[in-house]
């Protein structure tokens, strides 16, 4: 059952997790720093702003965390799609992104079909956590794709890296909430407990990683794309990870599931056309100011 509160602590999430993005993409674009290695978090903690984002980011996991303890991921992750509506405003003011109509009618679409997924879904059952068989196989489904995207987006216009990054982002972000709910409910044996089981390390592996290939998606130029593909294939993923591996279900009939995988569906759209619509690189904050 959906309380107010998980939609609350999810919401919370996903204006901290757009605040971070935008902040992020600033530190990039006021000094880009080029690289695809993993010394690339390293050159930009060097930069207040960056870690700026990073503190937004760290409050937005501690609401996710909190709302995946207390509901399911097949609801907690497809809400903090609204990131991407929080995005628009927010890079408008730090860096320099113009709102169209056409991005306003999207946010509405997002927003709307939300509502309604909100409305109709009925998630039930769903277990604490996993046999380590299968999250081996999640493992290999899920970063598999995330290999060939990031080798393919080594070449292509900035809209084009961006968007192949953020699915990446996206999906590995999706692991990681698996991950943190698994972690979350060892919780009530104990802090002690959670250093003993294999998922805590795992988390930190796979934070790591995501939020360089994140990085990588922001510092390609095009905010649009990088937000609306990591925040679509988050909670696409996290539904097929929440169905295989905690048991999750969306709704007890099949017409109840249908209708509501449709209204995600129609949220997901609203972020492909939002993205279209800004697909542009971003211009340079002071500049985009000055011609405001």
């Amino acid at each position: 059952m959906i309380t107010p509160v998980d939609v609350i602590l999810a919401l919370v999430a996903a204006l901290l997790f757009a605040l971070g993005n935008t902040l992020q993409q600033k530190a990039g674009l006021d000094e880009p720093s080029e690289g695809a290695t993993s010394g690339l978090l390293v050159r930009m903690a060097q930069r207040p702003v960056w870690l700026a984002g990073i503190a937004a980011d760290g409050l937005g996991f501690v609401a996710q965390a909190a709302a995946l303890g207390l509901g399911r991921l097949v609801v907690v992750q497809p809400l903090l799609v609204t990131s991407v509506v929080f995005a628009m405003p927010l890079g408008a003011r730090f860096t320099g992104q113009r709102i169209t109509r056409t991005d306003i009618g999207a946010g509405v679409l997002v927003v709307g079909a939300l509502v309604a997924f909100l409305t109709i879904a009925n998630p039930s059952g769903g277990r604490d956590d996993a046999p380590l068989g299968e999250w081996l196989i999640a493992a290999a489904a899920c970063g598999v794709p995330c290999a060939i995207l990031i080798l393919l987006a080594r070449r292509g216009s900035p809209p084009r890296r961006s968007a192949l990054l953020g699915i990446s982002a996206g999906i590995l972000f999706a692991v990681s909430a698996a991950l943190t709910k698994a972690v979350v409910d060892e919780l009530d044996d104990g802090i002690l407990q959670v250093f003993a089981n294999w998922q805590v390390y795992a988390l930190a592996l796979v934070g790591y990683v995501s939020m360089t290939i994140n990085q990588m998606a922001l510092n390609a130029g095009a905010l649009a794309p990088a937000v609306a593909t990591s925040t679509a294939f988050d909670p696409i993923t996290s539904v097929v990870l929440g169905i295989t591996l905690f048991q999750e279900s969306l709704h007890e009939t099949a017409l109840g599931a249908a209708v509501t995988l449709i209204a995600l569906a129609a949220a997901l759209a609203g972020m492909t056309i939002l993205a279209r619509a800004q697909s542009q690189p971003v211009s340079k904050p002071l500049s985009a100011t000055a011609t405001a």
